[in-house]
């Protein structure tokens, strides 16, 4: 099921946000993007630290801050909320949203297991109110020149997708004493692998269609942290496809890797999900590289597409339905059902 433009009550012409969290998501990469639309603005911002939430609101001419967020979700003149907090408290926040008759935008992964996401599409049914996901990736340039390949027949029949992603550990994993929150599993939902797969999960099911078997096998190889830092995964597609992955988040350096690459039976495509390296294209004319620049605010295209929903003049459909059936796979990998 899918939100429809007429499902809320009134009509409305100007989006007024409020964000939940200020953090470095927001800074580049969503925050600028929210005024650059016609018909959207930034009314406030909340951080439980307030001169976390002062300090944002000036740098970026926001009118109010606060540090409690149901004084932001009450505020009468903000409706619509980007929740860029950790996962944790993305359906609580998003359920609080949507009953209080305002539209969330959440960032990934819609939350931290797959029954939580249940939940915040039931109370999207119930309120007629959609919930909107950060899987921006779809509405890139990048991206949409990778769909256009694997679409228009240049690689034949696709008989098999594979993700392949080693990094070497951060410097602040090796404080044992302050681990960041990505490798706490109450905050983050898992380790590593359950803040990178998101976005590689939900492009190849934006691609392929669902996924509907997964399973996988995890273990710490490094002992920095206590979640899992290697994952191998196997999945297939509803029509068949079978794709595999594998995740390492304590590789050398000089295994550094980041590729997605899909094999047809005339070629194949390579491409990265997050250093946007050119895209390599394979043939019986041999092979291609193909830049293709993103804008400078990645989360542009769908914040833009978002509004333009809200205001009922488009539909987006990167909502929490469809940003469930990641959840569904990351749990399904990491063995939590």
């Amino acid at each position: 099921m899918h939100y429809k433009p007429e499902g809320m009550s009134e009509q409305i012409t100007n989006v007024r946000w409020g964000f939940i969290g200020c953090g470095e998501v927001t800074e580049k990469k969503s925050g600028p993007a929210f005024n650059m639309v016609e018909g959207s603005q930034v009314m406030g911002v909340m951080s439980r630290r307030a001169e976390k939430a002062k300090s944002y609101a000036e740098r970026h001419g926001v009118p109010r801050w606060y540090t409690d967020p149901q004084e932001l979700i009450d505020d009468p003149d903000v409706n619509a909320l980007y929740i860029a907090t950790p996962p944790s408290t993305h359906a609580t926040y998003a359920i609080m949203a949507m009953k209080s008759g305002k539209v969330p935008y959440v960032e990934k992964p819609l939350s931290t297991n797959y029954e939580d996401c249940a939940r915040i599409n039931r109370i999207s049914e119930k309120t007629g109110i959609p919930c909107f996901v950060a899987y921006y990736r779809r509405y890139l340039p990048y991206f949409q020149r990778v769909k256009q390949i694997i679409e228009s027949g240049t690689i034949g029949n696709i008989i098999n997708v594979q993700i392949r992603f080693s990094a070497p550990p951060r410097d602040m994993d090796y404080n044992a004493k302050n681990l960041p929150w990505r490798v706490q599993p109450d905050i983050a939902g898992g380790g590593y692998f359950f803040d990178m797969a998101p976005h590689q999960l939900d492009l190849l099911q934006w691609l392929f269609g669902p996924i509907t078997e997964a399973d996988g096998f995890r273990d710490n190889r490094g002992g920095l942290y206590k979640t899992e830092d290697t994952v191998s995964a196997c999945f297939k597609f509803f029509d068949g496809l079978p794709g595999s992955g594998s995740w390492c988040f304590v590789g050398h350096e000089s295994a550094k890797e980041d590729r997605v690459v899909v094999i047809g039976n005339n070629g194949q495509v390579c491409f990265s999900v997050y250093n946007y390296t050119p895209i390599s294209l394979y043939t019986e004319k041999g092979h291609e590289s193909i830049e293709v620049p993103n804008p400078p605010h990645v989360q542009l295209p769908l914040i833009k597409l978002i509004v333009e929903h809200i205001q009922k003049k488009s539909i987006c459909t990167c909502d929490s339905y469809s940003a469930t059936s990641v959840n569904w796979v990351m749990d399904r990998i990491l063995g939590k059902f």
